[in-house]
């Protein structure tokens, strides 16, 4: 299933000029950079717990062509921690669901739904054409499955998790030649739907929030580039939400990786 949006204005009409006035006043975003990101295009997969903050404040910065998957459906539980459902979506497609809270936050942006399940034989037409794939599923297969359609397909990926009080954000743009992918940090033993779900372990819902709102402001950093700095790939943020606190990680280029060993020669 899809549907769109009315597509996008010029980036920097006079209603735009003023909607994104306190970007454009960033030095590091400034005209240039926000006219970026109104030509962006961003896959966002999974529009749960990590997706609902990400698609708010990609709708919020200007990105201005969304392409949204999520084959599940609102239910009560979700409403602790996935903030742009309420009460009467419950029952709706997450995927429905979404689009309409972004038709009602910004009708200018374009948007894409899919509320079928990412699969091997789907994801690569689903990343087709993306600038910036974010990956916010919940189990290893589909995550690997992402991470080798986006190296085939030359797409930077930012993946995202969390569980309990924990959270991770990494970029990956394994279809360079000295940067690593997703498969690199994992390894092939994930193959497999044998995640731990929060419905099994708990999840602080605004430890979500922390999670989601990095991973939207590290996509903003990687579409505006160089203005933000470095895009920062083979990075990899860990988050602890007990403490509170943040390390950063480096993660290293796998010369035998199934997924992104010789994908650019």
């Amino acid at each position: 299933m899809s549907d769109d949006l009315p597509d996008t204005p010029h980036p920097l009409s006079a209603d735009r000029l003023d909607r994104f006035a306190r970007h454009i006043v960033l030095p590091e975003i400034g005209g240039a950079g926000q006219a970026a990101l109104a030509r962006a295009h961003v896959v966002l997969l999974g529009l749960g717990g990590i997706g609902a903050p990400v698609l708010q404040y990609l709708a919020g910065a200007g990105v201005g062509q969304l392409t949204l998957v999520d084959d599940d459906k609102v239910s009560a539980s979700n409403l602790q921690r996935q903030t742009i459902y309420t009460t009467r979506d419950i029952g709706h497609g997450k995927a429905v669901s979404a689009r309409r809270w972004l038709a009602n936050f910004d009708d200018k942006l374009g948007v894409t739904i899919h509320d079928t399940r990412i699969t091997t034989d789907n994801v690569a037409a689903v990343v087709a054409e993306a600038d910036l794939v974010i990956d916010g599923t919940d189990n290893f297969a589909t995550r690997l499955a992402v991470s080798d359609a986006c190296v085939k397909a030359r797409a930077p990926l930012l993946s995202a998790a969390v569980g309990r009080f924990q959270g991770q954000v990494g970029a990956f743009a394994g279809h360079l030649p000295d940067q690593p992918c997703y498969r690199c940090f994992v390894g092939d033993a994930f193959d497999a739907e044998d995640c731990d779900t929060c419905a099994e372990d708990g999840i602080l819902g605004a430890m979500v929030g922390w999670v989601g709102t990095l991973a939207a402001m590290q996509a903003v950093r990687v579409v505006i580039a160089p203005q933000m700095g470095d895009p920062g790939w083979g990075r990899l943020h860990l988050m602890d939400g007990l403490k509170p606190g943040m390390r950063t990680l480096a993660i290293a280029k796998d010369p035998a990786c199934s997924g992104c060993a010789g994908s650019h020669s």
